[in-house]
């Protein structure tokens, strides 16, 4: 049984879904291999010593920026990231090779940005022959270096039009770059509805017959959702809060005059969405896709708070014509009020949007195996040196 390695790490919730997606999708198409999921954080600090000496892991910080809302200068911020990461390149490596020494993968999977030149580099040293892959869990790379390292064996599989013309352009072989046709998501939001739209929401004490937004802005919540709460007091709403429990009791106690359910955190995403008829929150490649793969079109925001890997899915919106971008939520009221009169226009559109990277990915990385595979078993002759 071939061993495949998943990378990701907990820097925003995208990555730890993505491996779990694949992870999935692997198994539910039956191929032969011991999927392994790899964090990249406990590779290269094994001891845990960032979080004796800090008292956090190295994500955190990240994650409580996305919490608060509080993400401008995240672009400046990155280039610092990335000079760090070339910096400590040597280190990298040295920690990754003894990792891939120890464990000898048969495919490795990047579902991280940034350290895919360190990955790649690591793995050549130690098993030249091993595929390495990086799957986009972006709609768009944010070049340069950031998902895409030109001039390595690296494989690219790209989930947009956009995101596999970059990789193209950034002089990655034709051969090594692979398009899907969207973001890997996990089963539950490829299964068919089962549920009782208007009995369940009754149940919540909503109103079946008027329209319900779901508000969701990841894992960590944001405090953004204090402030469309309030400037939606006549539309239904599920607010989403992740492991926000402070924002989930304000919410609780805010008045309102339509109904509306506030969730802690839960893994039943797909079900809540199944419950509404349109999406608000930041434009997440993630919270993006599942919105539209259950239906619902997205009101989302781009500005300078909007981090830089995400500008351009707010492009997608528009271009798909999935839904609406505004500058700022303070215009929220503004949209719901356009967005709802054409709701079943936007439902069309968002219901020609097809994706099947679930079945995809698994498909493109068992072919690359295969050609790898076929390359060790038959190695193209050296020609023959001359005497003359």
């Amino acid at each position: 049984m071939l061993n495949v390695d998943l990378v990701w790490f907990n820097a925003g919730g995208g990555h730890r879904a993505a491996a779990e997606a694949l992870s999935l999708a692997i198994e539910a198409q039956g191929l032969p291999w011991r999927v392994r999921k790899v964090n990249f954080t406990e590779v290269i600090d094994p001891a845990g010593r960032f979080r004796r000496v800090m008292g956090f892991e190295p994500e955190d910080l990240y994650n409580k920026r996305l919490a608060s809302g509080f993400t401008l200068g995240l672009s400046q911020e990155l280039k610092l990231l990335q000079r760090a990461i070339r910096w400590s390149h040597p280190l990298l490596v040295e920690r990754l090779a003894a990792h891939w020494r120890e464990t000898k993968p048969d495919l490795v999977v990047s579902l991280i940005p940034n350290f895919n030149r360190a990955l790649h580099d690591s793995l050549a040293q130690v098993q030249p022959q091993t595929p390495f892959v990086t799957v986009l869990t972006d709609m768009a790379d944010h070049p340069p270096v950031f998902w895409v390292e030109p001039g390595t064996g690296q494989h690219v599989v790209c989930g947009t039009a956009h995101a596999h013309a970059q990789a193209l352009q950034a002089g990655v072989s034709s051969a090594q770059v692979h398009r899907v046709s969207g973001m890997l998501l996990r089963p539950a939001f490829h299964a068919p509805a089962s549920l009782d739209r208007a009995r369940e929401r009754a149940a919540l004490g909503l109103d079946p017959e008027r329209p319900v937004g779901l508000v969701m802005f990841g894992g960590a919540g944001s405090r953004a959702m204090r402030r469309i709460a309030a400037a939606l007091p006549d539309v239904q709403l599920i607010l989403l809060c992740g492991r926000n429990e402070a924002l989930a009791q304000s919410l609780r106690v805010m008045p309102a005059v339509a109904p509306r359910v506030v969730v802690g955190f839960t893994p039943d995403v797909a079900r809540w969405m199944q419950l509404a008829d349109f999406f608000v929150g930041k434009p997440g490649p993630g919270a993006i896709s599942e919105a539209v793969q259950m239906g619902l079109p997205v009101i989302v925001a781009r500005n300078a708070w909007t981090m830089p890997q995400e500008r351009w899915n707010t492009d997608w919106v528009r271009e798909q014509g999935v839904g609406l971008t505004l500058r700022s939520f303070s215009q929220i009221g503004v949209a719901v009020g356009q967005l709802l009169p054409r709701l079943a226009e936007f439902q069309r559109r968002v219901a020609a949007v097809e994706n099947r990277a679930a079945l995809e990915v698994p498909q493109r990385l068992a072919a690359i195996l295969k050609a790898r595979q076929a390359a060790v078993a038959h190695p193209v002759a050296e020609p023959a040196l001359s005497c003359d």
